[in-house]
């Protein structure tokens, strides 16, 4: 090379010809892959347990497309992946890769082949009142009627291709007794599924086609029993759930009756609104849901009171196994109380978790690790893979792992504080044990909270302290004492006293849920931001290294998005009838100050407790954003300005003077705004959300984030 500027003179470059200043310009690079790929290495015991991540990956991969995919693209993916893992089979890590990768596609084909397997028809539009006959599958009773849901239905003037698998129905009426395997007949008003009630909001058609229920709705008339048919196994338990429910309501009353009914059977739809808020805000409603917390009391109980009795007996002490034999108990009883809890998807989970560590205790091995929490996560996932998606899954796993990680972290301490303990220290160090757990879940679970349900318990590491001793040393003890006396009519014996251990846990969520400022509403979180918080927890709790600390920021990034997010300017709902502007103080004005579900939804995503109403006709809100007159009402924000039209008389002179019109109308005349929403599009694509930046406009609609999938039904004009 001649010389000049820029040249580099032979004797500069490295030993593989590569120039000396690219090579200490990539020394650190190199430095930290070669770190990365050591560490990688020290920590190969951990790798398997990243097999449940890529199947959930694989899963969630296949829910975020907008478009169905071929049937065949999860079993070819599936079958690359092991070409290439074969094919790099000599390399380093290529094995790694292959497997990794066909995780992913085993995942993804899970998807898919659950997602064919519950196909069934889907009402298109709203019908009746129409007479509606079905086998009664499930019963709910709640405060104020009964919720059925009806399988094989046969629905008037409804051809059977087009006909639901199952459908469900609200009962207002009391009046008869109703128990799963009758076949009832009613008059009721059925709807498709709703969609969601803003784009990105909670998909409750997608959550009804995984459980094959195709029309929802409301009876208009009693439901007559028609026959009593043979019931089928899970009728039979369904059957026997309803009447435990009904006899330990027949012992204790109200609210307190009805919590334990749902720490007992499952049966929750009986605690009343009131009672829900409580518990939520002061952070202990995961107790009335059965989750691991109970399976653990419940098999606990079972398996100390087993061994404990064995052991008074010296001849079976001595010679026989008797920690097996009461481990074999407590999975027995866990799988009574697994299928009287009605086998949901969270009760699935949780009874799998601790069927494996019972059986890690048959086989000489650690009841309670990480191992075991990932192949109930893998079987989980590819049993249902939809439920990836679900508050339950999230929730129960994050706190799972958690708390496994932390104790992972601090077992050395806790032995070495637990050697030769006293009874005082015993109690100090399960109280700390309370609170530990306590604030690891409760940090664990709650950016998933709060992406669900935007709300935030702040005293709930109080209340927790408070309740969970209750429930775990007396509530469920007399629960299970119940369960024991119940085949000889016993049961109050064993009911009224759990009846005094559940009034004061309600009585503490109350207490907590009154303090001020217990609940805080906290604006959604992105889809993005929940992808960081997941894949930086899972990196913070699986590695043991000290680089799962690169974790700690995902995290802090994921749940940043909650603020650094824009929030909409427009919100429109699905048929037009209510809207909501945004205020100059960040507030929100609504067409409807009235309590209903989409507006409640737009409140509670945006972090608002309330909206302003509207102003009256030729008034104007305080930040004069909003100006309303007997034909709609105009909003301007910064450059735009918005015309929200009730009436079709105000679309000539609106559709000249706005930026953007939104109309409850349909829009059949020419209109030059630069953006046209009517009733016709928010019936055709759902909500809609509008973003104004400077003179820019974003449009968002419920259409845009659900795409073309099995669950999102085209919807017919409106007639």
């Amino acid at each position: 090379m001649p010389d000049g500027e820029g040249a580099i003179d032979l004797d500069q470059r490295g030993p593989h010809g590569v120039a000396q200043p690219v090579l200490s310009r990539l020394t650190p690079v190199v430095r930290v892959a070669r770190a990365a790929a050591e560490t990688f290495r020290a920590e190969r015991e951990r790798w398997a347990l990243w097999l449940p991540v890529a199947l959930g990956a694989g899963a969630v991969a296949y829910f975020l497309l907008r478009v169905e995919p071929s049937p065949w693209m999860g079993p070819t993916a599936l079958a690359l992946s092991f070409a290439i893992g074969l094919a790099l089979r000599a390399r380093p890590g290529g094995i790694i890769l292959g497997l990794a990768l066909a995780a992913v596609a085993l995942g993804f084909t899970a998807a898919q082949l659950r997602t064919a397997m519950v196909a069934a028809p889907v009402l298109q539009r709203e019908i009746g009142p129409v007479t509606v006959s079905g086998r009664v599958v499930l019963v709910e009773q709640r405060p104020d009627d009964r919720r059925l849901t009806l399988g094989d239905p046969v629905i008037e003037d409804l051809a059977a291709d087009a006909t639901p698998s199952r459908v469900r129905v609200s009962v207002r009426a009391r009046a008869g007794e109703l128990s799963p395997s009758q076949r009832v007949s009613l008059r009721a008003v059925l709807l498709p599924p709703s969609p969601p009630a803003a784009p990105g909001a909670f998909d409750f058609a997608r959550d009804a086609w995984f459980d094959r229920i195709g029309g929802v709705g409301y009876a208009v008339s009693a439901a007559i029993v028609l026959e009593e048919a043979a019931p089928r196994a899970s009728e039979a338990v369904a059957a026997l759930r309803h009447r435990l429910a009904a006899r330990i309501h027949a012992v204790l009353d109200g609210q307190v009756g009805a919590v334990a009914s749902a720490l007992t059977t499952g049966e929750r739809a009986g605690i009343d609104e009131a009672t829900l808020n409580a518990l939520r805000d002061s952070g202990l409603a995961h107790i009335i849901s059965i989750s691991g917390l109970h399976f653990g009391l419940i098999a606990g109980i079972l398996f100390f009171v087993t061994r404990a009795g064995l052991a008074l007996i010296e001849p079976v002490a001595l010679r026989f196994p008797i920690k097996k034999w009461a481990a074999v108990v407590a999975l027995v009883g866990s799988f009574g109380y697994f299928l009287l809890a009605g086998a949901s998807a969270p009760t699935e989970r949780s009874f799998l978790m601790l069927a494996l560590a019972m059986v890690a205790i048959l086989l000489d091995r650690r009841p309670f690790s990480m191992r075991v929490v990932g192949w109930a996560a893998a079987a989980v996932i590819l049993v249902a893979p939809d439920s990836v998606l679900g508050p339950s899954f999230q929730m129960s796993f994050a706190a799972v792992v958690a708390l496994i990680a932390a104790y992972e972290f601090l077992r050395a301490p806790f032995v070495r504080w637990g050697r030769g303990a006293g009874l005082v220290r015993k109690g100090a160090l399960y109280v700390f044990g309370i609170g530990l757990s306590t604030l690891v879940a409760g940090i664990a679970t709650a950016p998933f909270a709060l992406y669900h349900f935007d709300r935030f318990s702040t005293y709930s590491l109080a209340a927790n302290l408070a309740a969970v001793p209750i429930t775990g040393l007396w509530i469920m003890p007399w629960a299970v004492m119940s369960f024991v006396l119940m085949p000889f009519g016993l049961e109050r014996f064993g009911l009224v006293p759990m009846g005094w251990g559940v009034d004061w846990m309600l009585q503490i969520g109350s207490t907590v849920a009154a303090w001020p400022g217990a609940a805080v509403t906290m604006p959604a979180m992105t889809v993005a931001g929940l992808a960081a918080v997941t894949v930086g927890g899972i990196w913070l709790c699986l590695w043991q290294a000290r680089w799962r600390l690169a974790g700690v920021p995902l995290v802090a990034l994921g749940l940043a998005t909650a603020w650094l997010a824009p929030r909409p300017d427009v919100l429109v709902s699905e048929d037009a009838s209510y809207m909501a502007v945004r205020a100059a103080d960040g507030g929100m004005w609504a067409s409807s100050a009235r309590s209903n579900f989409t507006v409640d939804t737009w409140l509670r995503r945006d972090g608002i407790e309330a909206a302003g109403r509207w102003p009256a006709i030729g008034a104007t809100t305080a930040d004069k954003r909003l100006r309303c007159d007997r034909l709609g009402c105009l909003y301007r924000s910064g450059e735009i300005v918005v015309a929200l039209v009730e009436d079709e008389e105000a679309l000539a002179e609106d559709c000249r003077a706005a930026d953007v019109v939104v109309a409850a109308v349909a829009v059949f005349v020419p209109c030059p705004a630069r953006v046209v929403i009517d009733r016709l599009d928010v019936w055709r694509e759902g909500a809609h959300a509008l973003w104004f930046d400077g003179d820019t406009i974003r449009v968002l609609s419920v259409a845009d984030t659900r795409g073309r999938r099995p669950w999102v039904l085209p919807r017919p004009l409106p007639e």
